[in-house]
């Protein structure tokens, strides 16, 4: 994966004032030392000559005390630019995603963002992409000339691919083929799940890189392998060019990237018979496991009553990652779990182990997390022995349908 610092950037500078040289500070929150840019190529047409210089006007944050991330970035550019469009919201992220899922207009409008990609010997792609920046852009020592820019893109498209291939190399690792007699076991399905993360991770990429770009669709689909897909665009597009002009948006837009989505699809009836053991209603009337949603509740409490306190924004790492695998905890179970509302012939129980299993290790995570808080005393007494208390009942209620599932109950 990507490395994405933007969070812990509280400012910097890129130095293209030398031709095929880039030069660069980056000053990260909590750091002593700025981290060091040599890397070879030149930015984008807007910065190539120039001195680029920006300050984070936003909350930044310490990046993890395990993260392995290179004082010394030494490489080859990516795209350097500070004039990427994009698509910002005129209101809280939240509150803009509430009002989507509730099929409401979101107030929004175009902003000019950083976006600084460069692929590090050792750390491979880092991203610095935020519309939080003020910048200051010096007078342009030198331009590109229209072969720099062609070289430019070519250079830097390569670097991506470069970081694709690394990535396909730990999806192949992960590929997981039994024979097709076998009957899959647990740990057939954690396999699984593992080569599902690498595909994940590379579909994560191909989606930042290209989210802009009008053939997204096209390119995603032929670097993922999936020439059914890219098949079915590249007809999709034949046949809009032989439509008139007004009749092109009916299969999703302009330039025909999307499919046709029915206006109605079928919704899924929870079995009524396993109310009470499979799911129950949450109070948005959808239907949830029982343990996911007390996962749920109680991390979504935890994490409240942390706010109140003043910890709602802790840069303590600890206590930061104990709230994070608390609340991952609580999703891994409702991937595990949630689909059973609808019948328990939809899933083998074997998939609902190895998913299980996941969420355990989560849990342990957070159980980890919880006791190098507690010496801390930076919460009270009767805020830790709650949760110490629930996270062990949460781990039994998981030990219990893992050997449900298995048959050994």
């Amino acid at each position: 994966m990507a490395w994405r610092i933007h969070d812990s950037v509280v400012r910097g500078e890129i130095d293209n004032r030398e031709r095929g040289i880039v030069r660069g500070k980056i000053w990260l929150h909590g750091a002593k030392d700025p981290v060091i840019l040599e890397l070879k190529g030149n930015a984008c047409a807007d910065l190539a000559g120039c001195l680029l210089t920006f300050e984070s006007t936003k909350e930044t944050f310490p990046m993890r005390s395990d993260a392995q991330f290179a004082l010394m970035q030494r490489g080859t550019v990516g795209d350097l630019t500070a004039s990427r469009k994009i698509r910002v919201f005129d209101m809280p992220t939240e509150e803009a995603y509430m009002r989507k899922k509730k099929k409401l207009p979101v107030p929004e409008h175009m902003a000019n963002c950083v976006y600084l990609e460069w692929f590090s010997e050792f750390n491979g792609r880092v991203v610095i992409e935020s519309t939080d920046y003020k910048v200051a852009i010096s007078a342009r020592a030198w331009k590109l000339s229209p072969e720099e820019e062609e070289k430019r893109a070519e250079d830097a498209a390569e670097g991506f691919s470069g970081f694709l291939q690394k990535l396909d190399e730990a999806l192949e690792a992960q590929k997981h083929e039994p024979p097709e007699d076998k009957q899959w076991d647990e740990f057939d399905y954690e396999k699984l799940l593992r080569e599902s993360d690498a595909r994940t991770d590379k579909y994560g990429e191909l989606l930042d890189k290209y989210m802009d770009d009008p053939d997204r669709e096209q390119i995603i689909a032929k670097e993922m392998g999936w020439t059914w897909l890219e098949e079915s665009l590249e007809n999709e597009d034949r046949e809009l060019e032989d439509q008139p002009t007004e009749n092109q948006d009916k299969s999703g837009g302009e330039g025909g990237q999307g499919f046709e989505i029915p206006d109605e699809l079928p919704n899924l009836e929870p079995d009524p018979a396993t109310e009470g053991v499979d799911w129950v209603h949450d109070k948005h009337g959808g239907t949830s496991h029982p343990l996911a949603m007390r996962a749920h509740e109680s991390s979504l409490a935890f994490w409240r009553k942390c706010d109140e306190l003043g910890f709602g924004k802790t840069e303590d790492e600890d206590l930061c990652n104990l709230i994070s695998e608390y609340q991952i905890t609580s999703a891994k179970l409702a991937g595990a779990l949630n689909s059973l509302a609808y019948g328990r012939n939809l899933t083998e129980g074997a998939f609902i182990v190895a998913y299980l299993k996941r969420a355990l290790g989560h849990l342990h995570a957070t159980q980890a997390a919880l006791e190098k808080v507690a010496p801390k005393k930076m919460l009270p007494d009767e805020t830790i022995e709650p949760v110490r208390t629930e996270l062990f009942g949460i781990r039994e209620e998981i030990l219990k349908l893992m050997n449900e599932f298995r048959g050994t109950a």
